[in-house]
């Protein structure tokens, strides 16, 4: 489900190197929607980390094969049922949180079959979201939001402050946060008030006690 836009230095998408950072060498790590495989590639071989991808798009996945990345064609929806508990390190969801019909499942699954799982997704809580809305009546165009309703694959679009409720309610722990700019940046502005200048969220998830 990943798209591989917005290249940083290291060829990996700025969101994607965000993400690597906080992998620790040698996990075992699944990535849900990994698109082209950049990020498992580029763990590979930075961390020597043992990784496995899932993506339905069939270019997409002829494209992890060349790169060399271990992946299977399946859609998320379908669930992570065939993954034993505990399989991996960390589990991976990147800009698709809000493309799957039951998000707050798929966290459950991720964190059955992973000891740690990171979540980014776009925050509909962003100033530019809610005045556009407010303004003009339409559901907001925006550069981490690009998409008309009508063909855009977000169908559960939330707030920071929507998924930390849902963490709440299940009982998760948000072990590290980092909530940015459309170009992947932190400010004064997005640490003191996340839900209302952050415009793109990454979560790391632990099950709580």
């Amino acid at each position: 489900m990943n798209t591989e836009t917005t290249p940083t230095t290291n060829g990996l998408r700025a969101d994607l190197a965000l993400i690597a950072d906080w992998i620790p060498p040698e996990a075992r790590v699944l990535d849900l929607g990994c698109g082209n495989g950049a990020l498992l590639a580029h763990l590979a071989q930075t961390k020597n980390i043992r990784g496995y991808g899932l993506e339905i798009d069939a270019d997409n996945v002829i494209e992890c094969v060349r790169r060399g990345v271990n992946v299977m064609q399946l859609d998320l929806d379908e669930g992570l049922g065939e993954f034993t508990a505990a399989s991996f390190d960390c589990v991976i969801m990147s800009s698709a949180l809000q493309e799957v019909r039951r998000p707050d499942q798929l966290i459950d699954e991720m964190l059955r079959i992973g000891r740690a799982s990171i979540v980014t997704f776009p925050n509909f809580g962003h100033w530019r979201p809610r005045w556009s809305l407010g303004m003009s009546g339409l559901m907001p165009v925006s550069r981490s939001l690009p998409n008309r309703w009508y063909n855009s694959p977000n169908i559960h679009l939330c707030t920071v402050r929507d998924f930390e409720l849902l963490c709440d309610e299940k009982n998760l722990a948000i072990t590290r946060r980092h909530v940015v700019n459309h170009a992947h940046r932190s400010s004064p502005l997005i640490r003191a008030w996340p839900n209302l200048f952050g415009e793109i969220a990454l979560y790391e998830l632990a099950a709580g006690d």
